[in-house]
């Protein structure tokens, strides 16, 4: 078998949202489970937009999502390359110049529409004479060029949609090269494919009809094309394509206390017949990776759920994967996992139970006979309701009377993390020092 290459190609003209953070889990899962390599390839061929802030968070994004890649590659900085497959197809007639402005373009489209027509571009500039391209020019026209497709059937095995097959001669030839001599996406795109020996490519099926393109031009550089999988695009809850998505970037996730895993798992599983579990490593998410049970439908797409399945993974989240980051030890972070939200929440629990607090008493009378009637330990979470009912049979307090005074005695907090599961965990020293009213 041949050795398994996938590529992830982000243009660097914005944060890593969570459409393409998707497309690059797939890939890269697939190429986990294949045992091949990932590839990182900066397509940063637009100076305008392109922008060094948002390549670094990329980098800094994939990292963090622990998406590794083993190579990359800059398509700034291989045009000469493109310039010379370029010469080559124009020579062999595969690529023409064409001297429509867009205005013009718009108008051919919109009266082939007004037929009931397809909006093909009719080739009309294969018919200019030299004189005709010279008066042009001479007007000062810059041409742009087109991909000649030629006639047949373009047909290729998706590993999500199954066959995939184009008539070429319901497409329109593809422009490739702006008038200002920059590349559009298409033809820098298969030439990296072929010169970087990239075996699949998995991206959003709103790449379906450039592929087919893209097929051809495979063929014309003397390449072979990749097997492709073509995703179905993410939408919002509302069952819409959102602005929204475009924005929810990893950066932003991860300021939220959303875990790289929580974000990996959700996309990894989202759309497919499978339920959406946490997983707490991507080698064992790689191992499920199905492109069989993936749906056809647009997966919905909801922050809010991220974030409760984040709260979820937490939930069950091993020791290992956080004691590098929160300061507490084994015991205390698996009593504590189960009411938090997200990590971060560990603070105001640590700050509670090994921290000085300095109390506020509301009811001396009550806290006095609490102190007095604070059982000895080793404590568990049985004791709070003990102590309680020792409390109640002595003094007529309940409901808010009775727990906000000792809340605000052991926490001086309004609200917060449960008595029960935080008396052991500050331990009984602490507990009575702060019903006596002292700063413990």
């Amino acid at each position: 078998m041949s050795a398994i290459k996938v590529r992830f190609a982000p243009s660097p003209t914005g944060y890593m949202h969570i459409g393409n953070t998707r497309t690059a889990v797939f890939n890269w899962l697939l190429a986990k489970k294949l045992g091949g390599e990932f590839m990182l390839r900066i397509d940063d061929t637009d100076k305008e937009r392109s922008k060094k802030e948002y390549e670094d968070a990329i980098r800094e994004s994939l990292t963090w999502l622990g998406l590794n890649w083993t190579s990359e590659a800059r398509q700034s900085a291989r045009l000469e390359r493109y310039q010379e497959v370029t010469a080559k197809l124009i020579e062999a007639g595969r690529i023409y110049a064409c001297y429509e402005t867009a205005e013009e373009l718009e108008m051919m489209r919109k009266k082939l529409m007004t037929k009931g027509l397809p909006p093909i571009y009719d080739r009309a500039s294969l018919k200019l004479t030299d004189e005709q391209k010279a008066a042009y020019e001479a007007e000062g026209r810059k041409p742009h060029y087109r991909f000649k497709l030629v006639d047949g059937d373009i047909v290729w095995q998706d590993m999500v949609r199954g066959e995939c097959r184009y008539a070429a001669s319901n497409l329109s030839d593809p422009i490739i090269i702006r008038e200002d001599g920059s590349f559009l996406y298409h033809l820098p795109s298969v030439i990296d494919d072929v010169d970087f020996g990239i075996t699949h490519i998995v991206r959003g099926e709103d790449h379906v009809t450039n592929t087919a393109a893209q097929v051809q031009m495979f063929e014309a550089i003397g390449g072979t094309a990749p097997q492709f999988a073509h995703l179905p695009l993410l939408t919002g809850k509302e069952g819409k394509l959102s602005k929204r998505l475009g924005s929810v970037s990893v950066i932003d996730l991860r300021a939220k206390g959303v875990e790289a895993m929580s974000i990996c798992s959700y996309l990894a599983k989202l759309g497919t017949s499978e339920a959406v579990e946490p997983f707490y490593n991507l080698d064992s998410l790689a191992q499920t990776l199905d492109f069989d049970k993936l749906g056809r439908s647009q997966p919905k797409f909801s922050e809010e759920d991220l974030e409760h399945f984040n709260t979820k993974l937490i939930h069950g989240m091993p020791y290992s994967m956080v004691a590098d980051r929160i300061g507490v030890d084994e015991d205390f972070w698996n009593v504590v996992r189960n009411n938090i939200d997200v990590v971060a929440d560990i603070e105001q629990w640590k700050n509670i139970c090994r921290c000085t607090v300095n109390p506020t008493i509301e009811d001396a009378e009550l806290t006095d006979l609490a102190a007095s009637l604070l059982p000895a330990e080793p404590w568990d979470e049985e004791t709070f309701s003990c102590w309680i009912n020792d409390i109640k049979s002595q003094i007529d307090r309940k409901g808010k009377g009775l727990f906000h005074p000792l809340r605000k005695a052991i926490t001086n907090m309004e609200n917060g993390p449960e008595l029960k599961i935080l008396l052991p965990l500050i331990g009984r020293e602490r507990v009575y020092n702060r019903l006596k009213g002292k700063a413990a």
